[in-house]
């Protein structure tokens, strides 16, 4: 069993840039690949970015490509995205997964509470 908790979400102005985290509970954080999507109201929730396990493997939306980065420390049991060049359609709510690599949320058996992410224009 993997508990995750997401952190690092609030309030900044387009082309602002925020770090989110995730915390993973349990000793098999290594093991899984792990993965942002996120959430707008009233919107189904879309995949962001994904990390292999290894860390050697990253695929990123379109919408977001060359702005965020994901990145993962292993001994931390961290996984981290970073969004720069923030834009008012990046608010959404921001979900931290983990599970198998894949950009489908049934590729994910794992995930956070989420947390929000407001871009102000």
């Amino acid at each position: 069993q993997v508990q995750l908790v997401e952190s690092g979400g609030g309030l900044v102005q387009a082309g602002g840039s925020l770090r989110l985290s995730c915390a993973a509970s349990g000793r098999t954080f290594s093991t899984y690949s792990m993965a942002w999507f996120r959430q707008a109201p009233g919107k189904e929730r879309n995949f962001v970015a994904y990390i292999s396990a290894s860390g050697s493997s990253t695929d990123y939306a379109d919408s977001v490509k060359g702005r965020f980065t994901i990145s993962r420390d292993n001994a931390k049991n961290t996984v981290y995205l970073q969004m720069n060049g923030l834009k008012p359609e990046d608010t959404a709510v921001y979900y931290c997964a983990g599970g198998r690599i894949g950009a489908r949320t049934s590729d994910y058996a794992y995930w956070g509470q989420g947390t929000q992410v407001t871009v102000s224009s």
